[in-house]
């Protein structure tokens, strides 16, 4: 299974942002990838607790492009997340789509857990995710041929035990699209997401952010595919890119063989 990674500088201008993925994406397409997945807020991105003037629905234009996309070049892809309007809420939910090869939504994920932090005195200020945005109360793996795919967002990677019920419902894959802080990235994001991939023994697909966005927004970077031993073999940098790895799901069955600790879990 040759994974495809797109990494992004995206911003509050949709048009270029989409423009950028469908650009990338075919870059993704062209190195064999079969599984193309696009980092949190591809489509928009702006500060926690700002204005977001474009909030839509699964049939609005970013969504509409990831299933074209996943539709013309028959992969399948994960359209990150975009701000997904509410029914008699004026909050949105943070929203991660999974998109069959023929084009139809194959699970929706509205992001768990909130960023809300005041990260001021390691010089990047406060930040109020719950402000604009109401959390998503359900667990989501999608049925796919080549696994099951555990979907979550960015914050909830520091939340272990929505990974440990990822892996309870039959995740083989886990998804983290990303726009990890600057200043948790750099001691926290390689971290955390080896240990998810540790503990539930399941490749982690962390497609990310980069750069700055605007005067009051930067991103980490650092795109990763990790193994189910915990092992990183891709790593993006610090800019736009694509990263191409392939993995294979046998890697996922031995490495649960010879050392089955998710059946040696006692509660």
């Amino acid at each position: 299974m040759r994974i495809g990674v797109v990494q992004m500088t995206s911003t509050d201008a949709i048009a270029k942002n989409l423009d950028a993925a469908r650009s990338l994406v075919g870059e993704a397409v062209e190195r064999g990838a079969g599984f193309v997945l696009l980092p949190e807020n591809y489509g928009f991105l702006r500060r926690e607790g700002t204005d977001v003037p474009c909030a839509q629905g699964l049939g609005g234009e970013i969504v509409s492009c990831a299933r074209a996309l996943a539709k013309q070049h028959r992969i399948w892809l994960l359209g990150g997340t975009f701000p997904e309007a509410i029914d008699g809420d004026d909050r949105l939910h943070n929203t991660s789509v999974l998109v069959a090869p023929d084009g139809e939504i194959a699970a929706v994920y509205r992001k768990i857990h909130l960023f809300d932090v005041d990260l001021s005195g390691s010089g990047g200020g406060v930040f109020a995710e719950s402000a604009k945005y109401a959390p998503g109360s359900e667990v989501v793996v999608a049925k796919t041929p080549f696994g099951g795919v555990g979907l979550s967002v960015c914050y909830d990677l520091r939340f272990p035990e929505l990974y440990r019920t990822l892996a309870q419902q039959g995740a083989d894959w886990i998804v983290v699209p990303s726009a990890f802080a600057p200043q948790t990235g750099k001691d926290h994001w390689e971290v955390l997401l080896r240990a998810r991939a540790i503990e539930n023994q399941a490749f982690v697909v962390a497609p990310a952010q980069c750069g700055r966005h605007s005067n009051d927004r930067a991103s980490y970077g650092r795109s990763m595919v990790i193994d189910p031993w915990g092992l990183v073999i891709a790593q993006a940098g610090d800019e736009p890119a694509v990263l191409v790895a392939d993995c294979d799901p046998e890697r996922i069955r031995s490495v649960r063989r010879s050392l089955p600790s998710l059946q040696h879990r006692r509660l």
